[in-house]
């Protein structure tokens, strides 16, 4: 049997996923880990079942979730549910007024985790 790689956003998310979990970690020195990573685990499968929901309601012209509320959803920490489903599902990544905003919402989670690890130096020097 033939080894095959993964495709290559399989390992983007596993590289973006890299300094939230990091972030997580160091939170969890304050408040129970297991908590912190169930938690995050179960928002990303919210939004993972959102967008399948959603997916299949355009499928047959149904109500549809509004996009604010899938962007919600990824901006609270379920944006590793909403990348799986616009690969899984095939939904919403392609759309150009969704993709920009979704990608600002992965690059807020990096920027505030990579803050956070060093005690928040980049926060701290804008007072």
């Amino acid at each position: 049997m033939k080894n095959e790689e993964p495709p290559p956003h399989w390992n983007w998310l596993l590289a973006l996923l890299v300094l939230p979990a990091l972030a997580l970690g160091r939170l969890g020195l304050h408040v129970d880990r297991g908590w912190l990573f169930l938690g995050a685990g179960a928002l990303s499968l919210l939004t993972f079942a959102v967008y399948a929901a959603d997916k299949r309601a355009a499928k047959s012209a149904a109500g549809r979730v509004p996009e604010s509320v899938l962007h919600l959803l990824e901006l609270l920490g379920g944006w590793p549910g909403a990348w799986v489903a616009q690969r899984v599902v095939r939904h919403k990544g392609a759309k150009l007024r969704h993709r920009p905003v979704f990608r600002l919402i992965v690059l807020a989670h990096q920027l505030m985790a990579l803050d956070y690890l060093p005690g928040w130096p980049m926060l701290r020097s804008l007072r």
